[in-house]
């Protein structure tokens, strides 16, 4: 098991050199200069260019790579040109926000995803199997910041039950969970509900029945647990996604978290800061493929064995 996790870390490494390049050259292709917010008006072109000299930006874009490379190699994200700031220290600052919002929602969509699947799969065909087909297809084809103005309009506005924005309560992380939780519920859910499906196919399930358990018994103690290496390996890929649909929400809520600061640098082309934001949310998918992965070899002896040839 250690090889096979030394192996995938050892993946990660050109996939993370692959998405660093990407999001280094994007950013500085995106119309704009940050020199242009910090100039007041009627400076002259010398003082632009000392500007751009200080920070850098005067030279060919692949040294700048090089140059963010390497000091990405020693822990150090820039300096954010508008804020002035440590970018590790901005990241820092707005990253529990994020997290606490993404993590909940995670829970939220994993707890409510296997039992709506369960569920729809135990009472195949019936009123409850299509309730739960209905709300699949409503939160796979929902925008998450259409639904987010809708929970806010609704739930916030017409009926007061939960603030309109900001992170001043726990009561104000209801509406954002749920806005990012249900998508992700949806398919936790449809793909619980194929799992279980198939595995009740199979021989082992005729044989329980045999024996005379219920089959509430069945679908949920044997069933359910035979079904759960697909649902765990679309949970591990989703925290990625769900920390990267945290960046709309907070925006949409008014949170703090590096959602908030990303659209904030976006607008100030603060290349730094967005290079950063845009890093970590990279790296929280890779963690969480490769999370997937030793989950899967842990659940799955023969991953591993294919692994290993």
């Amino acid at each position: 098991m250690l090889g096979f996790v030394i192996k995938r870390l050892l993946l990660l490494l050109p996939v993370f050199l692959a998405v660093s390049l990407v999001i280094f050259f994007i950013v500085h292709l995106v119309p704009g200069d940050p020199i242009d917010a910090m100039l007041q008006i009627g400076s002259s072109a010398e003082q632009k260019a000392a500007i751009a000299a200080r920070y850098g930006l005067d030279r060919p874009l692949p040294v700048q790579y090089l140059i963010w490379l390497g000091n990405l190699a020693g822990g150090d994200l820039g300096t954010a040109i508008v804020l002035r700031q440590p970018v590790a220290d901005l990241i820092a600052e707005n990253l529990p926000h994020s997290l606490a919002l993404g993590g909940l929602a995670l829970l939220f969509s994993t707890v409510a995803g296997i039992a709506a699947g369960a569920l729809a799969a135990a009472w195949r065909d019936s009123w409850l199997d299509r309730g739960v087909m209905a709300l699949i297809l409503l939160g796979s084809t929902l925008p998450s910041f259409w639904l987010g103005l809708l929970m806010i309009l609704v739930f916030a506005a017409q009926l007061g039950w939960f603030p309109v924005s900001g992170a001043r309560s726990a009561s104000a992380l209801v509406l954002p969970v749920v806005t990012i939780g249900l998508g992700a519920m949806a398919l936790v859910a449809r793909v619980t509900r194929a799992a279980m499906m198939d595995v009740g196919r199979r021989d082992f399930v005729l044989m329980l029945h045999a024996k005379g358990l219920s089959p509430a018994t069945i679908q949920l103690r044997h069933v359910l647990r035979h079904a759960m290496l697909p649902v765990v390996t679309i949970l591990a890929l989703r925290i990625g996604w769900i920390l990267g649909g945290a960046v709309t929400i907070e925006f949409v809520f008014a949170r703090p978290g590096l959602g908030s600061l990303l659209i904030r640098s976006l607008n100030q082309r603060d290349y730094p800061v967005v290079q950063g934001c845009l890093l970590m949310l990279a790296i929280a998918v890779m963690l969480g493929t490769l999370l997937g992965d030793v989950v899967q070899a842990a659940m799955d002896p023969r991953i591993r064995d294919r692994a290993a040839r």
